[in-house]
């Protein structure tokens, strides 16, 4: 897959999401610091088991919008989705499996982030079936750094990010 992807566009994060803790309201903030095999610094995934499999969420703003779509409205606000991260200007799903860099951290997306069953009790009646195929998608931090609202979400070609790491030796 990752052959097609040679063209995938720069991207853009456009919000940022903390959850101090478990079912807690999330906290949006302009920057955060992403630790490598935890999660973002304040979010309650740091808290949970060293390498993690789903250490943060990114949902696309492109997938809010049909969400919001699916349930007959003109906008959902990020924190009703509880993802951690939302970016823009490329399809998320392409790069399943695949290593982005957002700001000084680098990403491996990992598996689709299926929506919860409080969906339909956030966004009504219907809101689980808004969200199916627009989840967005779970990622593990594989090198630490800050991220801030506004960064470029970069598609790193596989070998990319392992050369870099080899050239840091």
């Amino acid at each position: 897959m990752s052959r097609y992807l040679g063209n995938i566009q720069t991207g853009r994060l456009e919000w940022i999401g903390l959850r101090p803790e478990r079912k807690a309201p999330m906290r949006a903030v302009k920057q955060a610091l992403a630790i490598a095999d935890r999660g973002l610094q304040g979010d309650r995934r740091m808290l949970g088991s060293k390498g993690a499999a789903r250490q943060i969420t990114i949902i696309s703003d492109e997938f809010i919008r049909s969400i919001a779509v699916n349930l007959g409205r003109e906008f959902i606000s990020p924190d009703l989705l509880r993802r951690n991260l939302v970016v823009s200007g490329f399809n998320l799903n392409a790069l399943r499996y695949q290593h982005i860099q957002i700001g000084e951290a680098v990403f491996q997306l990992t598996a689709k982030c299926h929506p919860c069953s409080r969906m339909d009790s956030t966004l009504g009646e219907g809101g689980l079936a808004a969200m199916l195929g627009y989840g967005g998608m779970c990622a593990n931090i594989i090198e630490s750094g800050k991220i801030q609202c506004g960064d470029a979400v970069v598609y790193l070609p596989p070998g990319t990010y392992q050369d870099r790491q080899m050239s840091l030796c």
